[in-house]
């Protein structure tokens, strides 16, 4: 099992495997990531680790977080996540996490944020097929009738309509870890993830998946 880190999307590219397939795969750069603050169900009411990525400046940093940071004896970060913590791992206040937690052949989600598209009408935000192209037709890419006649005399909440596109959490789940590169500090996945290049992403064992090193202990029980 694996806690999870924090990295940043770097584009796609492929791999090829044994047997001389390509492979398409995202790689993602997630350089080690610094513990800031362990949370205790004594203290805090849950156990969970909190890691930080990509370094800054103090000046970057709101005094509050500088504070924070100096608790911990790390330098300032940009970005703050809470990881659960289980069982049997133990961690302390600026300790580190790298890739080499994952291992090739696993199982991960990938959360991030979707490219925003802006404002953006029906047919590319919802599929709509659009209304005719010519015999005189003048509504084309417009969405047609929204309304529900005179009962209830108004348009229903949650309607598909045009209005802002992307820029939302998005995971991807079950992909799977095609390569770990210790020395370069990447994971390579297979399929697409959410989000632009250089975008913030993270990394966490898949829900759905039953995690190897759990099934092998409860096989030997």
């Amino acid at each position: 099992m694996s806690i999870g880190i924090l990295g940043k999307k770097v584009g796609m590219t492929r791999v090829y495997d044994d047997a001389g397939s390509a492979i398409a795969v995202t790689v993602i750069e997630a350089e080690p990531n610094s513990v800031t603050q362990i949370k205790s169900t004594e203290k805090d009411g849950y156990e969970a680790v909190q890691l930080a990525y990509d370094q800054t400046n103090e000046k970057r940093t709101t005094s509050p977080m500088n504070g924070h940071f100096k608790k911990a004896g790390t330098a300032p970060f940009k970005k703050l996540r809470e990881f659960p913590l289980f069982e049997g791992v133990e961690l302390e206040a600026g300790a580190q996490l790298d890739v080499s937690q994952f291992e090739e052949g696993q199982f991960v989600d990938v959360i991030g944020l979707s490219k925003g598209r802006g404002f953006q009408g029906g047919v590319h935000r919802h599929g709509f097929a659009g209304q005719p192209d010519s015999h005189g037709s003048k509504m084309h890419r417009r969405t047609g009738s929204v309304g529900a006649g005179s009962t209830p005399g108004r348009v229903w909440k949650n309607t598909k309509m045009p209005g802002h596109m992307g820029d939302r959490r998005v995971t991807v789940q079950n992909l799977k870890i095609v390569q770990v590169r210790t020395d370069d500090h990447c994971l390579l996945v297979k399929g697409a993830i959410p989000g632009a290049k250089g975008s913030y992403v993270v990394v966490r064992d898949a829900v759905k998946k039953e995690k190897p090193k759990m099934k092998a202990a409860e096989d030997k029980s």
